[in-house]
């Protein structure tokens, strides 16, 4: 585009702005490159780019700098803004250009067909758009769409960032959905995208290969999500065959599959090849020992871990046990959901002792449901008194009965001021266990919630627990699947006196952080 100037002489002649000639890209790229590459303070402080990097990193900034020169292209030919009755000045124009995400996932789920797409999806279509992020989730795309969409696509190649196609071939048949996905695929191959999101569309290994071409033309995600997809042992493969690398992925989730021990196979190998991931959510993908200990082999490879996920698997103890090995090079680790995967005392307490002594940081821990006893009960503690930034603990479904209940109140009593809620709930818990963990969080400032339900409290432990929180009432949770007359717990032999006596044996207890 020209724009049409006068000189001091009042000649008009006229400025070239955009868009830049290609030899004009191609030298700010060359300049750019001289300058990372260049020797400086930099690079004796960080060290030297190769010439790839350097290379690949300038034209990624040439890209900003294209948007930019839109943006301000868009306020030349905008001109003046004049204000109304001492208004300020606004530029809806301005802000339309500054718009980067196009969302049509808004509103009730529908399908959607040629003519409502080529309306939906008009404003991909304007020149100068800054679009960088597309979600089309929520609407289902027939073959229309699909065709509709694959040019606007297409043409958004160089500035898409984002991508969020998940469920957005729900109620179409097989045969549409793999051509609508080949279609999108197809338009999207070589965008150099941070973040793709392809969860909730049942793909399968056919899916995922019908996603191929933009998943091998992929070498820069950072973030890719592949949940509730009938990801498979073949269809693990093939996620693992057809991207290329994963060396910047920070996120990876793949939660809700049908995985198993071999396809967790598969997607451990994805994880060694991800040296930078930080979250890690492999939650309820039929994961049994071996695959839970070829993930936790795989977790030991790299040291950046932020945020775990591997809840409702079947790791059991041995998995648990190569688990804990792994946690100890996370030391960055903030939020850990453990919940059923069968890891018994033994695999609890081995991940316990191991937290402890890292992961100072840890703000989320989730243990429930693996058939903990009071046997761990100590090693639990001692993790959570250590555990100073704790804002979520849940060990509910398990038996720690009053006695593991009480060394845990112990170990929360002191500290723990972000504490936000505790989950106890369903452990054979007791009147004295309940009111030994009340007492311990009551005052916690920033405390939620705390559930004690489907435990063995007496109605005169219930009307303690109350009046406990008489001031703060929202903070108990329900209560009503307590079961005052508990079990016939001839084993234990916890009735009311003896969880008295077991708290007056347990008051001056000490939960010790260090061996």
């Amino acid at each position: 585009m020209d724009a049409t100037t006068m000189n001091p002489e009042g000649r008009a002649f006229s400025i070239k702005l955009w868009p830049p000639s290609q030899t004009t890209r191609l030298l700010l790229v060359e300049r750019m490159a001289n300058n990372l590459s260049t020797p400086s303070i930099f690079t004796r402080e960080y060290g030297s780019l190769s010439k790839e990097e350097v290379r690949e990193n300038a034209k990624q900034i040439e890209l900003y700098a294209k948007e930019c020169s839109k943006l301000i292209l868009e306020v030349l030919k905008r001109g003046p803004i004049t204000k109304v009755d001492g208004a300020k000045p606004t530029s809806k124009t301005f802000n339309e250009a500054c718009e980067t995400v196009f969302d049509i996932s808004k509103g009730q789920r529908a399908f959607v067909e040629a003519e409502e797409a080529e309306e939906l999806l008009r404003p991909l279509k304007e020149p100068g758009n800054s679009y960088t992020k597309i979600c089309f989730s929520n609407r289902s795309f027939g073959l229309g769409a699909a065709r509709v969409a694959e040019p606007i696509l297409a043409s958004l190649k160089d500035q898409l960032k984002e991508v969020d196609l998940s469920d957005f071939i729900a109620g179409r048949s097989e045969g549409e959905a793999l051509e609508v996905m080949a279609i999108f695929s197809e338009a999207l191959e070589g965008c150099v995208l941070k973040s793709l999101d392809l969860s909730n569309n049942a793909l399968g290994e056919k899916g995922v290969r019908a996603f191929g071409a933009l998943l091998k033309s992929q070498s820069s995600l950072e973030e890719l999500y592949l949940m509730n997809d009938g990801i498979s042992e073949e269809a693990a493969r093939a996620v693992c065959e057809l991207i290329p690398s994963t060396e910047k992925l920070r996120v990876l989730q793949f939660h809700n599959n049908m995985t198993g021990d071999e396809g967790a196979l598969a997607i451990s190998e994805v994880v060694k090849q991800s040296p930078m991931l930080e979250d890690f959510r492999c939650s309820s993908t039929r994961i049994g020992s071996d695959g839970g200990v070829a993930l936790s082999e795989a977790l030991q490879t790299f040291t950046n871990l932020k945020n775990l996920d591997l809840r409702d698997n079947m790791f059991g103890v041995e998995a648990g046990v190569a688990l804990s090995k792994a946690l100890a090079k996370h030391a960055d680790l903030t939020e850990a959901y453990l919940s059923y995967l069968n890891l018994e005392d033994e695999g609890a307490v081995a991940i316990a002792n191991v937290l402890k002594e890292s992961a100072s940081a840890l703000e989320v821990l989730e243990m429930a449901g693996n058939d903990i006893t009071a046997e761990a009960a100590p090693a639990l503690a001692a993790c959570i008194a250590a555990k100073q930034l704790i804002t979520k603990l849940n060990l509910a479904d398990t038996e720690l009965r009053d006695e593991g209940a009480i060394q845990i109140s112990k170990a929360l009593e002191d500290g723990d001021a972000q504490l936000k809620g505790v989950d106890l709930s369903s452990n054979f818990m007791r009147r004295a266990g309940a009111r030994c963990l009340t007492r311990a969080v009551v005052h916690k400032p920033g405390l939620k919630l705390l559930n004690m339900n489907g435990n063995f409290i007496s109605d005169e432990g219930i009307d303690e627990v109350k009046n406990i929180f008489n001031e703060f009432p929202n903070v108990l949770g329900s209560l009503d699947e307590n079961d005052p007359e508990g079990e016939d717990d001839n084993e234990s032999g916890e009735g009311e006196d003896e969880g008295d006596e077991l708290e007056s044996k347990l008051k001056n207890l000490e939960v010790h952080q260090e061996d």
